[in-house]
Parts: C-alpha cells; sequence; structure tokens
C-alpha cells in the first residue's frame, strides 16, 4: 500500500453491502451516503445465501405478541422484551415496504403470501422467495434500488481497516481501494459487515465472515456483547464442502425427519416439538449422534418427495452436485457455524457506545436474539433496525467538534487461507464449538492468542481478535444457556440470567491479558 492518504467526504458512511447496509442506506436518503462493499456487489455477503425467509405475523391466526412469545422463548431467558416488542411489531410493515420495493414473494393460488413454518415457531408466518432463495431476492430488489439512488455512492472492492477515533470523537473510516488507502471522513458510520462463522472450519458462512466489523468496532473502543452465543445450523449439507452448503430449516418445516444410521428418529423423546424444536436442542442432537460415531440424515421422502426441486430448487441444486437426488434419499447432514448473536453492543435505535458509530445486522447485538436466535429473525432484525438507525441518524446533528484527523495506515486485508488461519479455525470448531468446556476453552485462547501476537497486522490479527474474545466470553460463562453449551456446567445458572459485555469478561485478575487483547 502507498503511504499516501487521499481523503474522500462521505456524509455516512456504511461498512457493508448486505440487505441491512443496503437497507440502511436507501432509508438514509436524501442524505448522502458511501456504501463500502468488501467484495463485488451481491458477492461474498452471507444475506444473499439466506434460504430461510422472514419471519412475520401475517398470518389471519397469528399476531406480533405471538411472534414475539416465540422469540423470547428460543432466546434462554435473556432476550430483551421491548426490543422483541419493537422488532415483531414492525415485521408485517418490513414485507409491506419489500413489496413495494420489488420483492417478488411466494404466494399461493389466490395471491396471498404463502407462509411457512420454521423451527420455535408455532405458527405458519415465515414468508420466503423463490422457495428457498430468499435473501438473493431481496438483494436483487435492494441492489437495483440502490444502483437508481442518487444519493448512494457505492464502492466496491473497499476494504475498511480502521475505524479512525480522536480525543474520544469518531473522525471516519480508513479503507483500501484498489491497494490505496482512502481516508472517508463522516459525520456517522454505519457497521453493516456481518457476522464471523467463517472462523470455524465447518460454516454455513462465506469463509470471509470472520468478524472483521466486532474487530474493528473493539479496536476503536466500542462495546461489545454475547460474544459467547454462536449459533450452529444442525442442517448443513455433509459433503466436505468448505463453507458447507445450508439445508434450509424450511424442509423439515414441511415434515422431513432427521434420521440416524437406521433410519430411527433421532429428535423423538428431546423435545415437545420434535424436529421443530429450537437450532440449539436440534444442533447438540445431531452433533452427540457424530461424536458417537454415526451419521445423521434429513429425510424428505415422505414428506415432500417429488415436490422437493421445486420447493427447495437451491437446496436440490447443492445435493445433486454432490449426487444426491433429495427426492429419492435421505441428506446427510451436520452442524455449523451458521449466527452471530453476539457483536457491537446497540441501543433500540441501533447506537453503539462510540458516539458516531452505528451497527445493523449480524454485527449489532441488540438483544433481540438473546442467548439462541429464533429461525428466520435474522433478515427480520436487520430490516427494522435499518429502519430505525436512518431515522436516528436523520435527527443527529453533525459533530460540530470534528476536526481534520490524521489518518493512521494500517497493512492490506486479504482473504487468508494460511495453515495459521485455518490452525484457527479447527481450533474454534473443536474448542468453542457446539458443545465446550474449561480446559477446552483455556486451550483455544492460548493457542489463538499466540496467534494473534504473532500476526502483524490484517485478516490474521482481525480474526485472531475476535476468536479469542468469543472464547474468553464462553470461558466466562459458567453455564449452558441457548447457543452456549457447557459440558462441564450442563445446566442454565439462575444468577448468570444477563447479558455479558466486553467490560464484564474482564474482571480484575485478568484485565491486563484482555486489555492487551483490545488494545
Amino acid at each position: 500500500m502507498s503511504d499516501d492518504v487521499s481523503t474522500r467526504r462521505a456524509g455516512v458512511v456504511v461498512v457493508g453491502a448486505g440487505i441491512g447496509g443496503l437497507a440502511t442506506a436507501l432509508r438514509l436518503a436524501p442524505m448522502p451516503v458511501t456504501v463500502l462493499s468488501a467484495a463485488f456487489l451481491g458477492e461474498g455477503v452471507a444475506s444473499a445465501w439466506a434460504q430461510g425467509g422472514i419471519a412475520a405475523a401475517c398470518g389471519d391466526d397469528d399476531h406480533p405478541g405471538l411472534h414475539a412469545d416465540d422469540t423470547i422463548a428460543a432466546a434462554g431467558g435473556i432476550a430483551d422484551p421491548a426490543i422483541v416488542d419493537v422488532v415483531t411489531r414492525a415485521a408485517p410493515g418490513c414485507i409491506d415496504d419489500l413489496v413495494a420495493l420489488g420483492v417478488r414473494f411466494d404466494r399461493d393460488a389466490a395471491g396471498r403470501l404463502r407462509l411457512g413454518r420454521e423451527g420455535g415457531h408455532h405458527r405458519h408466518r415465515i414468508v420466503h422467495a423463490a422457495g428457498d432463495a430468499t435473501g438473493g431476492e431481496i438483494m436483487r430488489a435492494l441492489l437495483a434500488a440502490a444502483r437508481a439512488a442518487p444519493s448512494i455512492t457505492l464502492v466496491e472492492a473497499a476494504i475498511a481497516e480502521e475505524i479512525l477515533v480522536e480525543d474520544g470523537r469518531l473522525q471516519g473510516v480508513i479503507a483500501r481501494c484498489g491497494g490505496s488507502a482512502v481516508l472517508f471522513t463522516a459525520d456517522a458510520v454505519v457497521l453493516a459487515t456481518g457476522g464471523l462463522g467463517g472462523l470455524y472450519r465447518h460454516t454455513s458462512n462465506p469463509v470471509t465472515a470472520r468478524g472483521r466489523g466486532v474487530a474493528l468496532a473493539a479496536r476503536a473502543g466500542a462495546v461489545l456483547a454475547d460474544l459467547e452465543f454462536v449459533q450452529f445450523h444442525p442442517t448443513a449439507l455433509d459433503i466436505g464442502r468448505d463453507p458447507m452448503p445450508l439445508v434450509t430449516e424450511a424442509v423439515r418445516g414441511e415434515g422431513a425427519v432427521l434420521v440416524d444410521d437406521a433410519g430411527l428418529p433421532i429428535m423423538s423423546g428431546l423435545h415437545p416439538l420434535a424436529d421443530l424444536a429450537p437450532r440449539d436442542v436440534v444442533a447438540r442432537a445431531v452433533w452427540r449422534k457424530r461424536q458417537a460415531g454415526g451419521r445423521v440424515y434429513l429425510d424428505a421422502r415422505a414428506a415432500v418427495g417429488a415436490a422437493f426441486p421445486e420447493r427447495f430448487p437451491t437446496v436440490t441444486a447443492a445435493c445433486r452436485a454432490a449426487g444426491i437426488d433429495p427426492v429419492a434419499a435421505p441428506i446427510p447432514v451436520a452442524p455449523a457455524a451458521h449466527y452471530h448473536m453476539g457483536g457491537v453492543a446497540v441501543d433500540i435505535d441501533g447506537r453503539s457506545t462510540l458516539p458516531g458509530l452505528w451497527a445493523v445486522g449480524e454485527v449489532a447485538a441488540t438483544g433481540l436474539h438473546g442467548a439462541n436466535r429464533l429461525a428466520s429473525n435474522s433478515l427480520l432484525e436487520a430490516l427494522v433496525f435499518a429502519n430505525r438507525l436512518a431515522d436516528d441518524i436523520k435527527g443527529t446533528p453533525p459533530d460540530a467538534a470534528r476536526r481534520a484527523p490524521r489518518p493512521r495506515l494500517t497493512l492490506g486485508m486479504d482473504v487468508d487461507e494460511s495453515a495459521a488461519m485455518l490452525r484457527l479455525r479447527h481450533r474454534m470448531d473443536t474448542c468453542v464449538g457446539v458443545e465446550r468446556d474449561a480446559s477446552g476453552l483455556r486451550l483455544a485462547i492460548d493457542d489463538i492468542g499466540s496467534l494473534r501476537r504473532t500476526a502483524a497486522s490484517g485478516t490474521l490479527a482481525d480474526a485472531a481478535l475476535v476468536a479469542e474474545l468469543v472464547a474468553t466470553a464462553a470461558l466466562r460463562r459458567c453455564e449452558t444457556r441457548g447457543g452456549h453449551c457447557r459440558v462441564d456446567h450442563p445446566d442454565a445458572a439462575p444468577a448468570a440470567r444477563s447479558r455479558l459485555t466486553l467490560r464484564d469478561i474482564a474482571p480484575a485478575k485478568t484485565k491486563d491479558r484482555v486489555k492487551e487483547v483490545v488494545s
């Protein structure tokens, strides 16, 4: 990278061009917005891969209060009821907004929205598009609108490297654009960078999803929350691919059953909702079968049968590419890191603890999901908070005390598939995965910490920072709650029924070490 840094005045900078980032940029109109996309637009974002739909109480037998009840029930006792109420009430309106934008949702013969059901839901309330390609269809519509919006500047292949803060005031974002450093000065920065599933060897996310937004926020001094809560999807296609193709939960919503090598249902008697139990319950059941030496399959032959290719074209294509016919044979599945409930701590309007910094989507910890996300609440959360934080930014006066910053350069961040990164991903799988214990977490902290200390900067340094923080939070929470399963503490602890923030993770005896991690 050149030592020269050019400067661009950006107004508002949105880091990330997934559903949360694009929806925010559109809502901010007519304010000038610059959207930084690390990849080419529409590529490398988990939003476009989303097979599941959007949960919204649109049915005649449904109500936002029932949706809220299911969200809280799945969340392990630490969801924020006020946030849950706001999001579930706004859900039907979000569907209307997307329809107006041109999103083509699936409908029945009468033209009504076709509503599916997924794990943890007691009603049919999941709105899909193209069967199992909801994220891609929403991204198509949002990208078309963003490209046509005169207030939005889209910058591709722009990798954010630093949120610049001087004297406690946010100044903007330094990004690498085609090998050159650019400082985008801004009155507001919105992180919409997605999750961290790519830190795990087995993931359904793009491998580039390694917590860059969390690292940016941590280095800038923003408070993080709920880092230990990683959701593992129980039905990733087990064919040896990296990342693992997802088999959407909607297949089980249609009646498909998880079975073992002998064809016996594995969820029978484990939960009242059986195969539609919350994801943490199902993922652990699949994990334990595999740990015992067996394999697990999703059998949709009786429930879906010949209609499978029409109902689930994306899953069908992935299966057939691996020589599997889901119409005639069970589908091999395994758990995979899928969604991070934690991230940058934000309030009801998406504000972080760092003035001038907002966060939306998976990078944000809003309190909606608690310890375990309810299926199809993620796209919904991104859309609701995109509206809220955009309106909040519009109502926030520019910081009159902002002054011309002095940029500092960092090294470039490329996709890192080095031996060190593979070692990190393997360690996260084995020690900070579906089931955890103190000895494994300490091993992960020591091993990943050594990687962080030897990494100069860039992708490995940021990935190791985030991975070490997740492991540290998981060690600190000595209980099992939602997606966080401690086999050495198998029960929920009433005294731990609260959220952990970065400050909580740093008790006096480990303060110096954790301070080093986030310095």
